[in-house]
């Protein structure tokens, strides 16, 4: 068994943050109507993709009724048809559409993880949960060589990549890279960061960020692959 392989073993039976745990498995045990004849998963997620992937994307935490309940990260939910829609596009991804953790998805020289491995009340984390939460990211990036860019979905997966990065030793750059959609940084350690607005109701629906803004996050992401 990998070492990669062991570490999501170990994250999916993580119990450290009792506010989380309480959340995800009152939201698996009482569900929502149209999700009433699913059995949820209803434990932490840990990351997806091979582990020889060159290209890392770090979300913010798992939907309740997404992830949650499938079992799989960005799975089930809005957020997630958004993601996969835009892998599978730029060559990502096998399939469109992620749905369920055995609907064949594979995913090609990409792994997505996220900052906090449960779904929080309110979409929220809390400081002390994203400090707890790290070390699995943290150890993600040591067990990952292969990754030469990142997709940061957010301002908070943005700083939590960088914090872990810190974690894991790496010397940042003085001043710290600043957080933009398409905002393009090359860090010391030969990695490519770039920060894509999250694919949330929030910003799909107000127009903040559409498909041609996401698809040309990847198209970057694709192009920095391509660099020697």
């Amino acid at each position: 068994m990998s070492r990669l392989t062991v570490l999501q073993r170990t994250i999916a039976v993580c119990r450290l943050c009792p506010r989380l745990v309480a959340h995800r498995e009152q939201v698996a045990r009482v569900k929502v109507r149209r999700f009433r004849a699913c059995d949820y998963w209803g434990k932490p997620l840990p990351g997806f993709g091979p582990a020889t992937a060159r290209l890392l994307i770090v979300g913010l935490a798992p939907a309740a009724h997404g992830g949650n309940r499938t079992g799989r990260i960005f799975t089930g939910d809005r957020s997630g048809d958004w993601l996969y829609r835009a892998l599978h596009a730029a060559g990502f991804a096998s399939q469109p559409h992620s749905v369920s953790r055995d609907d064949g998805m594979r995913l090609n020289d990409c792994y997505i993880t996220a900052a906090v491995r449960c779904a929080p009340p309110g979409n929220k984390p809390l400081p002390e949960e994203f400090e707890q939460c790290r070390h699995f990211l943290v150890e993600e990036l040591r067990l990952l060589r292969r990754v030469r860019v990142v997709i940061a979905l957010g301002r908070i997966a943005f700083e939590g990549y960088l914090k872990a990065c810190w974690e894991l030793g790496r010397s940042l750059p003085r001043p710290l890279p600043g957080f933009g959609h398409g905002k393009i940084h090359r860090l010391p350690w030969g990695v490519t960061l770039i920060g894509s607005y999250h694919p949330s109701q929030q910003n799909t629906f107000t127009g903040r960020l559409t498909a041609p803004m996401f698809a040309a996050v990847f198209a970057a992401a694709g192009r920095a692959l391509k660099r020697p």
